[in-house]
């Protein structure tokens, strides 16, 4: 729809012209740009489903292999709490754990309180022998068990980072109309069926990204 350039200028000069003019190197003309800035908007809305339902799944499989391990409490185990990394500067597990489990008084209320980036940690190589070579095949099934498991676990742990910059892309409100959206969706859906196919095909069946990456102005 053309819009007037009464309409055009106001939504430029509310979003600010330094926002469109991202949009609007992308396209031929301002019509366009709130176009493709709109559907950004939507699409970005829409991949938080398969997002939020990726990110439980991991979580929760997560929280199960450590359950088998320091027990149903093991947010509160001193042995899982000494087996995170506390660095002096950036991100500390170890400081996110206690933070999350400051005000909780059960596992289930700790989950949610940890960071995404909390859970993508937890598939770095420290823990192949002590948790995932026992425990990633058991939390994830539909894995090709004929690879590595190293290979496994670090894979999920890129998928992952991929992710998490599109999950903080979005929170931010930031342009992602320039990525591979198709490969993300196909990436999150994966990740998802690794855990459960069941739960993979009830996610896509109901979700409204795709249709929504399909229909790109």
């Amino acid at each position: 729809m053309e819009l007037s350039s009464i309409t055009l200028q106001a939504v430029k000069a509310a979003l600010s012209t330094a926002r469109i003019s991202t949009y609007e190197t992308a396209c031929t003309d301002s019509s366009s740009a709130l176009a493709l800035y709109s559907w950004n908007a939507q699409v970005s809305g829409a991949l938080l489903t398969p997002l939020h339902i990726c990110e439980v799944i991991i979580r929760n499989a997560v929280s199960d292999a450590l359950e088998s391990l320091y027990g149903e409490r093991w947010p509160w185990s001193t042995g899982f709490e000494r087996s995170l990394p506390d660095p002096a500067h950036g991100y500390s597990p170890t400081k996110d754990l206690q933070n999350a489990r400051r005000r909780a008084i059960t596992t289930g209320k700790v989950i949610p309180e940890l960071k995404f980036v909390f859970w993508q940690k937890m598939f770095t190589s420290r823990y192949d022998a002590r948790l995932w070579n026992s425990h990633l095949i058991r939390e994830f099934p539909n894995l090709d068990s004929s690879i590595p498991i190293n290979n496994l676990r670090s894979n999920i742990y890129n998928e992952l980072e991929i992710i998490r910059k599109l999950r903080n892309r979005i929170a931010h409100h930031e342009p992602i109309f320039n990525r591979n959206l198709d490969a993300d969706f196909q990436n999150i859906t994966e990740l998802i069926n690794s855990r459960c196919e069941i739960t993979s095909t009830w996610m896509v069946n109901n979700q409204q990204a795709l249709s929504l990456i399909n229909s790109r102005p």
